[in-house]
């Protein structure tokens, strides 16, 4: 579970919480709880994320500690907290099971780092469904909830993680010219759209499930006003690597049988989504190989890759 955008503090991300931080979270909880455990959560790529069970009386409590400990991203953007915080309050009128916020520390002054600390939601990430089309179709139901919801009151703008202008045809693509023609076409001006509530990071990773029936939607720190296509394609982008276009398409379908006449589909938004794996090569994500998928490799990315592009320009 995470953004997806992989950091080169890897090892930090395991690292136990300091006293502080535990101190703070038991205070979160109450005056008298104490921290009974503290596990890692699988699939973490660039903040800590930590299983904390407090002790409050009788009652044992669940919770995730996520501390943003990429000074890079902080730099970028140093609300990250606050911008989850404020995520996770929207997220919850969604209509799908999200992690209820318990509190955050904006700027780490609490627990050393800025965090956020939410409720546990049960469940398992399921990347190799056994049920497919089930699946697929759970996962498109809950990105329209999700979308469902205006944005006005959300001060977070989607915006892309390249700078289009400076983007350059791939060396290690079969297929240049292709890439030529998308990076033409997210140059250009993108498509009128409606700007609802998107999750930004809505991919499989960030899906949690019990035995067949989605149990929740979790990681909500990018979430942002914008178009609900950036979210479809970027799931798509995910489907199209772990599973191959079929699944990608398959995925749109779902959605647009769910959503029907609110959502135009356009392939600006596929594109701008494809673009984001420059300047490459893509690689196999390290939060797969965390969950147990471990038969793909960083070349047959590049061929799925080249492939889901090809499968988009025929759309235009």
């Amino acid at each position: 579970m995470d953004d997806g955008r992989d950091t080169s503090e890897a090892l930090s991300l395991s690292t136990a919480p300091p006293p502080e931080a535990l101190r703070w979270v038991a205070e979160c909880v109450g005056t008298s709880a104490v921290v009974e455990s503290v596990s890692p959560l699988a699939g973490a790529t660039s903040s800590a994320l930590h299983a904390v069970k407090v002790k409050d009386g009788a009652s044992v409590i669940g919770l995730v500690l996520r501390r943003f400990l990429d000074a890079d991203w902080l730099a970028l953007e140093p609300d990250l907290a606050r911008h989850e915080a404020s995520s996770l309050r929207k997220a919850a009128r969604a209509g799908v099971p999200t992690p209820e916020l318990v509190a955050f520390d904006e700027d780490g002054s609490l627990c050393g780092f800025p965090a956020t600390l939410t409720t546990l939601l049960p469940g398992r990430v399921e990347l190799q469904p056994t049920d497919f089309e089930g699946w697929t179709q759970q996962l498109a139901a809950a990105a329209v909830h999700v979308h469902a919801l205006g944005a006005e009151d959300h001060p977070w703008n989607y915006f892309p993680y390249v700078d289009t202008q400076k983007l350059e045809t791939p060396r290690w693509s079969e297929s240049p010219e292709k890439w030529e023609r998308a990076i033409e076409i997210v140059r250009g001006t993108s498509p009128i759209s409606r700007e609802c509530f998107i999750h930004r990071d809505y991919h499989p990773n960030n899906v949690l499930w019990q035995g067949s029936r989605l149990s929740g939607v979790v990681d909500w720190v990018n979430a942002c006003r914008g178009a609900a296509g950036f979210d479809v394609a970027w799931c798509r982008l995910n489907l199209s690597k772990l599973h191959g276009t079929a699944a990608a398409d398959e995925f749109l379908n779902a959605y647009q049988a769910v959503a029907g006449s609110d959502f135009d589909y356009d392939p600006y938004w596929d594109l701008m989504a494809v673009v984001e794996v420059l300047p490459g090569p893509p690689d196999v994500y390290s939060g797969w190989t965390a969950h147990g998928v471990t038969h793909l490799d960083d070349a047959l990315m590049r061929e799925r890759v080249d492939a889901y592009l090809s499968s988009l320009l025929a759309r235009l």
